[in-house]
């Protein structure tokens, strides 16, 4: 069938985890229509939890999905913990000119003569849709289809066969590698490896890898010329289809690396020609594929901020970020954890949230103490603190919201910073771990990152 101007079909499921049947509905999708959008649901109410974490079904799906054409991913759902209703799938992306198609199954349809059908009893406005809505059936070759029971406006999808997320769950539960590894795509699968997926024991956060055949995409800064020369080395391990980003320069850079390209999915491996380099290797490590090489998952922070205007942005952070006073002024700033107000006027020059991988920088400035830079804690710290009077930086836990609203924001205005990135004036700043947005950074087993903290805590001085 010819392609569809102006179509979009709405592929939404669990994808928990996706599996190479799913991926071949994507790709025969994108052969009808003007985009295909892959949408991981969020919690449904009244409905148990899914197997997995959000960051590991939002990877996942990244992973599955990647590289097919006018295909993709769309997980504002895993982000805000919200299950969106098919009916509202025109607002949630934004295409009020576009005709939206649901992909559903044939089991979806089952019993629709008589209005017994999952979308009939399950879908908001199921009646609705079914009437008006428009619907691609999916259904295996052998599998009969009853026409009786199509919704008025339905064109059939015939795949060779049909595997749900239930099934590829089972045979790894079940130990049965072999038949999981057929039904997934190949980076599915290797993610699930390593981080210990559908286990019995909880998910790992780290691991130990090898990578026996990098295939490098380059991030540095090309006015350094000691960057320059490590590329250069490096140069014959560059691919158009990368296994790893190789980050040359300082923290700095790899900061600005990871809010480039956390969403590639693929592991970062930094080489340090700057300063202190908590993220990053020694420059000498540039034997990447001939040692094990620790693996560490990391969060970024979910930020959204609100300005003098009442215009509302949000934005990732792996480090840090913080509101800092505009003026001569002091800030006046009213800090909430959880709902609650902790501290109702905090008098400062500012106030920062931090995650474990950024105590070693602002934060540890501010008075935080680092803390290993793995362990799941957010860091709330404030910069030269005139009341409360002696407080010290609080260690939160990663569930933890943290809301800074400006006390006064015409005479005190505070300007909002991600990572260093300034945003502007802003008035409300909302902090929490993502639930999308992670990273996989890789160390050497000669550069321990805790080795490098304790140096922080325990200084060495000379006799």
């Amino acid at each position: 069938m010819a392609e569809n101007s102006g179509r979009i079909a709405v592929y939404a499921g669990s994808f928990d985890p996706p599996g190479l049947f799913h991926r071949q509905i994507a790709e025969l999708l994108s052969e009808r229509f003007s985009e295909v959008v892959i949408l991981p649901h969020g919690p449904r109410e009244g409905q148990l939890a899914q197997e997995s974490l959000p960051i590991h079904r939002a990877v996942m799906a990244d992973l599955n999905f990647r590289h097919l054409p006018k295909v993709r991913v769309e997980l504002r759902d895993l982000e805000q913990g919200n299950y969106t209703p098919h009916c509202d799938y025109r607002r949630l992306l934004g295409c009020s000119d576009s005709e939206i198609i649901h992909v559903v199954t044939v089991n979806d349809i089952r019993g629709g003569q008589t209005g017994q059908s999952r979308i009939h009893l399950q879908w908001h406005q199921g009646q609705q849709l079914w009437n008006e809505g428009h619907f691609i059936v999916v259904h295996e070759r052998r599998q009969p289809v009853d026409l009786k029971d199509l919704p008025r406006k339905a064109e059939l999808l015939e795949v060779p066969l049909l595997v749900d997320s239930y099934t590829i769950r089972s045979c790894l539960f079940d130990d049965n590698h072999e038949a999981a590894g057929g039904l997934l795509y190949p980076e599915v699968a290797s993610y699930i490896r390593r981080h210990g997926l559908f286990r019995p024991t909880p998910p790992a956060r780290e691991c130990v890898i090898q990578i026996p055949e990098p295939r490098v995409r380059f991030y540095y800064d090309p006015q350094n010329a000691e960057s320059l020369q490590l590329i250069e080395q490096l140069s014959r391990y560059e691919h158009p289809d990368p296994n790893m980003i190789v980050v040359v320069g300082g923290d700095g850079t790899m900061l600005r690396a990871i809010r480039q390209h956390w969403r590639d999915r693929i592991p970062f491996y930094g080489l340090n020609t700057g300063h202190h380099g908590f993220l990053l290797n020694d420059k000498s490590r540039t034997d990447i594929c001939q040692h094990d090489l620790r693996l560490y998952q990391l969060p970024l922070l979910w930020v959204e901020m609100i300005g003098p205007d009442g215009r509302q942005w949000g934005d990732l952070c792996f480090n840090d970020c913080w509101l800092e006073r505009e003026t001569g002024q002091t800030a006046w700033v009213e800090v909430s954890v959880n709902g609650k107000v902790r501290m109702p006027k905090v008098v400062a020059d500012g106030m920062l949230v931090s995650t474990a991988a950024g105590s070693t920088s602002y934060a540890r400035a501010m008075g935080a103490t680092p803390v290993p830079f793995n362990a799941a804690l957010l860091t709330l710290a404030g910069s030269n603190v005139l009341k409360p009077e002696f407080w010290h930086p609080a260690i939160l836990t990663t569930d933890s919201v943290v809301r800074f609203r400006n006390l006064d924001p015409k005479k005190r205005p505070l300007h909002g910073y991600l990572d260093g990135v300034s945003q502007g004036l802003v008035i409300e700043m909302s902090v929490r771990v993502s639930n999308i947005a992670a990273v996989e950074l890789l160390f050497t087993r000669e550069h321990d990152p805790v080795a490098k903290l304790a140096l922080l805590q325990f200084p060495q001085f000379c006799d």
